[in-house]
């Protein structure tokens, strides 16, 4: 089994170290430091991302930035040292069988009484082990529209079960049922509070009986796209990654939970989202864009870059660009399409369980679910009186 931030961490603590031991590390903290939606032009982010490309040369001048980028994220995001992991103390909704797959509703503890509320989908045919899923999701005006309700998360996490993949969809801070409990999402530390919800769920999702810890991906699009290449650029339990409609070179998320703390930039250091993209390197990425959002580009700006990153390492058939020139933002059937093969092939998923007989992968027969159906605390199920319902609330220690 693998364990989180093996790879990095002998590396990561030798720079937290470093830049502890600096008189001036503590102004890292500050918000002069925050790098927020459109923080440069299209111009400025190809003139960086060349300048970036000369200090690295070397696969060893490039692992020596990597680890440098990922002791940002974690400082910046108040993730070092961790806070200590408690017990997950899961609580599960009576399953729903389906063809092909099962829903159940689930919460975990992140930390004591902070519930992350969720759907776990499970293929129905029995296997020797099973591929595991998490999908993040991004924003919509109305909380309770979080991703993991709407018809198309629904879809291809079915779909993702269907091709033998235990699969986990989460709430996002301040959404669905978060939203629900109390939780905000626009708040200072909603990027910490996030990106340890993940991190909770990734523990969640490889603790479940039958489920292959060498084979788990990650995907969502937009803001969870974020989550998607943020927790692979740290953690290396991720085997596979699909940010969708995400990865710019100028823009870099415009909400708290992206951009609200200072993880881009430092006194010592600067980055962008392309080079935490490129985190992933060796391991396989596909990168999903389209030609109506700040994803335009990938092409020929962000994916040539990351490209150049996978060769060092002599991989470079491991990272793809799948662009949809004439879409806009989201994750839509057509994006799906690409996503699906992707993964099977490097999760080692069945692609022949969802094809028609004319080779197009079939979403048909799976059941779009209402909110009522997919909350995991209700009157049969009542939320435990120790739950924390305001962000701030939240015990660190």
């Amino acid at each position: 089994m693998k364990n989180a931030f093996s790879k990095p961490v002998l590396t990561i603590l030798i720079v937290l170290l470093f830049f502890s031991g600096n008189s001036v590390f503590s102004q890292e903290l500050d918000n002069s430091m925050l790098c927020v939606g459109n923080y440069q032009t299209e111009r400025e982010a190809k003139k960086q991302l060349k300048e970036f490309k000369k200090s690295y040369p070397t696969l060893e001048l490039w692992k020596e930035k990597a680890e440098i980028i990922r002791a940002g994220i974690l400082k910046g995001s108040e993730l070092s040292p961790f806070p200590e992991k408690c017990p997950l103390k899961p609580v599960y909704s009576e399953k729903r069988i389906y063809e092909g797959y099962s829903v159940e509703n689930v919460a975990i503890e992140s930390l004591p009484g902070v519930f992350v509320t969720g759907s776990l989908y499970r293929p129905i045919e029995e296997l020797s082990s099973y591929a595991g899923i998490l999908s993040t999701h991004g924003h919509w005006s109305d909380p309770k529209e979080g991703d993991r309700f709407r018809e198309d998360a629904q879809h291809r996490c079915a779909s993702f079960a269907r091709m033998g993949a235990i699969v986990l969809a989460i709430d996002m801070v301040g959404y669905g049922e978060m939203n629900e409990l109390g939780w905000i999402h626009k708040h200072p530390k909603a990027l910490k509070q996030q990106f340890w919800n993940s991190i909770r769920a990734l523990d969640f999702l490889e603790s479940l009986k039958g489920v292959d810890t060498n084979r788990l991906g990650i995907t969502g699009a937009s803001g969870g796209a974020t989550q998607a290449f943020l927790l692979t650029a740290v953690d290396d339990r991720i085997d596979v990654s699909v940010p969708v409609v995400q990865v710019s070179a100028h823009f870099f998320g415009d909400c708290v939970c992206e951009s609200g703390m200072p993880i881009h930039k430092s006194t010592r250091h600067e980055t962008n989202n392309v080079e935490i993209a490129a985190l992933a390197a060796p391991r396989p990425m596909l990168l999903v864009s389209d030609g109506e959002d700040w994803t335009k580009n990938t092409p020929d700006v962000e994916f040539p870059h990351i490209k150049d990153i996978y060769q060092m390492f002599g991989n470079p058939g491991n990272v793809e660009n799948a662009h949809f020139s004439m879409e806009g933002h989201g994750y839509e059937y057509s994006k799906r399409q690409a996503v699906y093969p992707f993964l099977a092939k490097h999760l080692n998923l069945d692609i022949e369980a969802i094809k028609n007989e004319n080779g197009y992968f079939n979403e048909d027969n799976i059941v779009v679910e209402t909110y009522e159906q997919m909350v995991v605390f209700d009157k049969n199920n009542p939320l435990p009186t120790y739950a924390v319902k305001v962000n701030d609330n939240a015990k660190w220690e």
